[in-house]
């Protein structure tokens, strides 16, 4: 058993957004309490944008992120909260993995939709790199046993 996501999402998916919207909202407060929007309502209108733009990136790129992959040699373990799924390797159609976003993720299309849907993202482990443009081993492996999971599967 091999861990290989990342293990700081608890920032990224608890922490940062109770950071972001709790700055916007002290700061729409303290435009409210001291009267701001008389002499400039877009003021007011700046932190609801703010707040609006987080929620929709949020969402869309950080908490659809499970919590925990084991990698057991032929399935992967997925835990998301209490929930835990076994995932077959020679069940997964694709792995894509984005290079350039921060928290980088890598998503498993899979052919047969479980618990979790039929798209799991997770943001892989990410070993110290000074090239930003480096290739993630972990992606490149589960990529190759993947292709060679469904290839075999096929075969029989």
């Amino acid at each position: 058993m091999k861990r290989i996501s990342a293990k700081y999402l608890f920032f990224t998916k608890q922490l940062f957004p109770v950071l972001w919207f709790g700055i916007l909202a002290f700061v729409l407060f303290m435009m409210i309490a001291s009267k701001v929007y008389e002499k400039a309502p877009v003021a007011v209108v700046v932190p609801c944008v703010l707040m609006l733009f987080g929620y929709f990136m949020m969402k869309k790129i950080v908490w659809d992120l499970v919590d925990e992959v084991y990698d057991f040699g032929d399935y992967l373990l997925i835990r998301n909260g209490d929930e835990e799924e076994r995932v077959p390797l020679s069940n997964i159609i694709n792995v894509s993995a984005t290079l350039f976003m921060n928290p980088p993720r890598v998503t498993l299309r899979l052919a047969e939709p479980g618990r979790f849907g039929e798209e799991i993202s997770f943001s892989p482990l990410r070993p110290f790199n000074i090239n930003p443009f480096a290739r993630n081993q972990i992606t490149d492996d589960l990529i190759i046993r993947v292709d060679k999971a469904r290839t075999e599967r096929a075969t029989k």
